[in-house]
């Protein structure tokens, strides 16, 4: 994993499923170390060394070999995972993320805002209860799903089909991997048929669109890209824009639920929409960790790091430390960047969708859920490398 590490650094067993990496344990762990160990690699816990690490060129994106970890190195999962942008290096990654930055322009994404504003409305107008909801189910998943649908030029009314099926690719990420194969394949045919479909017509009729801008997408030095890369860059886009919006909104209440003058304040200052979702994302992100693996071996401060070494970096207990934030949760206050979309080269391609969409609804569910408390039976993933609520039932006073 290393070389020689002192006795004074901690270890964490995040291999048990009762840990929790937004513990107490692990805040207690980085007041004695920066980094401790685990049967995973490395795990950094501070602010300043991840983010050092995050832009180090001795470390590479650490997720590419998960597949081949789980006995998967063949067959269309393996081939997709392996294409995906966050798993290219060099060049090629700089060439991919050139030619799709375009698609997510301010101006293409800006234009969309009076969507989500009336998408959210016409959500909370929908809830079964006056003053309660499964907010999973009756707002973040709708809403997620939907927002695709919006960028995509697909049908509102078919979110369900691109719910079901990113939400099936998800199992790609647990423990059940290689049990869940069969489902996972098929879920992510469903949606290469999808793309396929919405690629053929805008070939056919272009729009001021994104996925016309990504069919077009092309430059002198970088060529264009293909139908090969085309195809698997939307499905990645469907699956990674739906999974992260869904669970970033149901931490965003959790968090707010706890902070009732914070939810007072973006009810009557909408504006804030856009630092009330970075100070969420600070303090409970839905990655909790970002993976790198070492490339070779190297010294870091006082630690050696061998080659293959896995290094994760522990966004939320970096966005909690106390050597960089004080421990107020302050939707007003000017913080240094956190961590909940990665960073350095990979940083996420689509993270100014998820911005724009979060701090639109959030300002939106302030205003129409006041009294904003949790109600029992809320479920959880496991509090690991990317978590949210599987449910989650909130109680409100119906606004006026």
């Amino acid at each position: 994993m290393s070389a020689l590490v002192p006795d004074t650094v901690p270890s964490l067993a995040v291999d048990d499923p009762s840990f929790s990496i937004t513990s107490e344990q692990v805040h207690a762990a980085r007041e004695q170390s920066w980094y401790a160990t685990t049967p995973y690699g490395i795990a950094v816990l501070r602010y300043d060394e991840m983010s050092r690490l995050l832009k180090h060129p001795k470390l590479r994106q650490g997720s590419v070999a998960w597949p081949a970890h789980n006995g998967v190195t063949e067959g269309p999962f393996a081939r997709w995972w392996a294409s995906w942008i966050l798993n290219k290096e060099g060049s090629e990654h700089h060439r991919l993320r050139r030619l799709m930055n375009p698609a997510f322009s301010p101006k293409l994404i800006g234009g969309l805002v009076p969507r989500f504003q009336a998408l959210g409305t016409e959500l909370v107008d929908g809830f079964a209860k006056a003053d309660e909801c499964e907010f999973v189910s009756e707002f973040a998943e709708p809403y997620a799903a939907r927002v695709i649908a919006i960028m995509l030029g697909i049908p509102e009314e078919e979110w369900p089909i691109i719910a079901r099926e990113s939400a099936t690719i998800g199992l790609a990420l647990g423990v059940t991997f290689r049990e869940e194969l069969p489902r996972i394949e098929a879920a992510l045919a469903n949606l290469y048929a999808y793309c396929d479909e919405l690629i053929a017509d805008r070939r056919a009729h272009p729009r001021e669109d994104f996925v016309t801008a990504l069919v077009n997408a092309s430059r002198p030095e970088d060529g264009r890209l293909d139908d090969t890369e085309l195809r698997d860059a939307m499905v990645l886009l469907v699956f990674g824009g739906f999974d992260t919006t869904r669970n970033q909104l149901g931490l965003a209440m959790q968090t707010f639920s706890q902070h009732p003058d914070q939810w007072r304040l973006l009810a009557e200052r909408p504006d804030l929409g856009g630092k009330a979702v970075e100070e969420v994302m600070r303090v409970n992100p839905t990655v909790r960790w970002v993976t790198r693996e070492v490339l070779e071996d190297f010294t870091f401060q006082d630690l050696e790091l061998t080659a293959g070494t896995t290094v994760h970096l522990y966004s939320e207990s970096a966005g909690t430390d106390p050597r960089v934030f004080d421990d107020r949760f302050d939707i007003t206050a000017d913080r240094r960047p956190h961590f909940g979309f990665g960073g350095g080269a990979h940083h996420c391609l689509g993270h100014f969708v998820a911005r724009s969409d979060m701090s639109e609804a959030l300002p939106l569910l302030a205003r129409r859920m006041p009294d904003l408390r949790l109600l029992p039976g809320a479920t959880w993933m496991p509090d690991s490398g990317n978590t949210g609520p599987v449910r989650l039932s909130l109680g409100f006073t119906p606004a006026s």
